[in-house]
């Protein structure tokens, strides 16, 4: 009985965790995110962004990016109404070293909001200064729900001007690759690599328990 209920909580956690892994949710939804990341180009190379979630937005959004304060003459592209995970857009050359600000276009209202939160300024309510529109974390890659997107850094906006936001920072969200960001995450875990590392858990625990019965009978 004991290892069936061990069996139902580990395939009930399982699912949870796979219901839930295409979005690589902000973990305090519905508070705003006090951190700020500074991006940068990890080399020479193409800059490419992977289409994640668009998280059910009623506002229609584009990503953009300012390489060293100049738009890429790439634009903006990844509709979060009409992309599907793992679409991807090129963004251009970068240098290794070059700093990357991306942009939220919010084609509903014409508004620009930035993952540098100093230039916020006007996309938010008149008096308000600073606000942080991103979250950002590192992806590790794997994860099956994900089809099509590589390993690389996270950076998912929040579309509602602050203070009136829902703080849920999933309303356009992507994996951009040759990516630095500071501060640097932890590496986000597949979900279907941690599950598969409890069930191996479990059956360990079982086989010991097996064991040690026998052993002492």
């Amino acid at each position: 009985m004991r290892k069936l209920l061990i069996g139902a909580t580990a395939l009930s956690c399982f699912l949870a965790a796979a219901a839930n892994a295409a979005a690589i949710p902000y973990p305090d939804s519905g508070t705003y995110n006090t951190h700020t990341y500074t991006f940068t180009a990890a080399g020479s190379g193409d800059l490419v962004g992977y289409f994640v979630d668009g998280g059910a937005a009623g506002y229609e959004n584009q990503v953009g990016v300012l390489i060293n304060g100049v738009f890429s003459p790439a634009g903006f592209g990844l509709d979060n109404h009409a992309s599907a995970v793992g679409d991807s857009f090129n963004f251009g050359h970068v240098d290794s070293g070059d700093v990357l600000t991306f942009v939220l276009h919010n084609l509903s209202t014409d508004g620009y909001a930035y993952s540098n939160p100093a230039l916020n300024v006007a996309y938010d309510y008149p008096g308000e200064t600073n606000h942080n529109h991103v979250y950002s974390t590192v992806y590790a890659g794997g994860d099956p729900a994900l089809t099509g997107v590589p390993a690389g850094i996270y950076v998912a906006f929040e579309d509602l001007a602050f203070p009136g936001s829902d703080y849920n920072y999933n309303d356009e969200s992507f994996v951009f690759t040759n990516t630095h960001v500071e501060p640097a995450s932890v590496p986000e875990p597949t979900s279907w690599a941690l599950m598969l590392g409890g069930f191996g858990m479990v059956g360990g625990a079982l086989r010991s328990r097996r064991k040690a019965t026998v052993s002492f009978a």
